[in-house]
């Protein structure tokens, strides 16, 4: 088994962004598992099956493929889309799916594709329930107001309409949703570098990121 860190935290924190850098610094493979479920959803909305369908959604969850995914499968554009998005939400709601893309997350971690030395997994439960057992363990958090903002920046360079209060009232309500679920609540694991990027900016969080797996590495 290769190097596995894992980076959780709320929409906004900026965990996307430092797993990016992290894998790339490193040459590990990496796994965005946010984006599982839509390509789930995508899969069989192109295979032309119903995403609500139970044994069409498993199939598609089990059909995963690694290497694709390593190669910028989770890139597409047509992930960003509301179609895309209902499926998603359809199918997450499939006990075997959920089942499927836990076990995909697993063995990314455990054989990452290409030869890779290791994996960065970032979402929201990878490092309290997908690899509880992984070596280094980060927590992304930031203010709602920041993330928020950060949010709304994004939207609008990527030519959407995008209102601020709107966003921030997302954020709070995926938060209170997230954070007070019965299964996999929003949590950093107890091992975990807990990292407040409110008033950092990426190269401070990675150089935070970095000393701490290098400490990790020494233990």
């Amino acid at each position: 088994m290769g190097f596995v860190i894992t980076v959780d935290g709320p929409a906004g924190a900026g965990k996307g962004t430092l797993a990016r850098r992290l894998a790339r610094h490193f040459g590990y493979a990496h796994l965005d598992t946010g984006k599982l479920y839509r390509v789930v959803g995508l899969a069989v909305l192109r295979g032309g099956g119903a995403p609500a369908d139970p044994a069409a959604a498993e199939r598609a969850a089990r059909a995963l493929d690694a290497g694709a995914i390593a190669a910028g499968a989770l890139d597409e554009a047509e992930l960003a889309s509301e179609r895309v998005a209902g499926a998603a939400s359809k199918v997450s709601a499939v006990p075997g799916v959920r089942a499927a893309l836990l076990d995909f997350q697993r063995n990314f971690a455990a054989r990452p594709p290409d030869g890779a030395a290791g994996a960065v997994l970032d979402g929201r439960d990878a490092g309290t329930v997908v690899c509880p057992g992984a070596p280094a363990k980060l927590f992304l958090d930031a203010s709602p107001d920041v993330r928020a903002a950060r949010r709304h920046k994004e939207l609008l360079a990527r030519g959407e309409v995008s209102i601020y209060a709107r966003v921030l009232a997302d954020i709070r309500a995926r938060d209170e949703r997230d954070r007070n679920r019965e299964v996999a609540p929003l949590r950093p694991a107890a091992d975990a570098c807990v990292i407040d990027t409110s008033d950092l900016d990426p190269d401070d969080v990675l150089a935070r990121a970095l000393a701490h797996i290098a400490g990790r590495t020494a233990s």
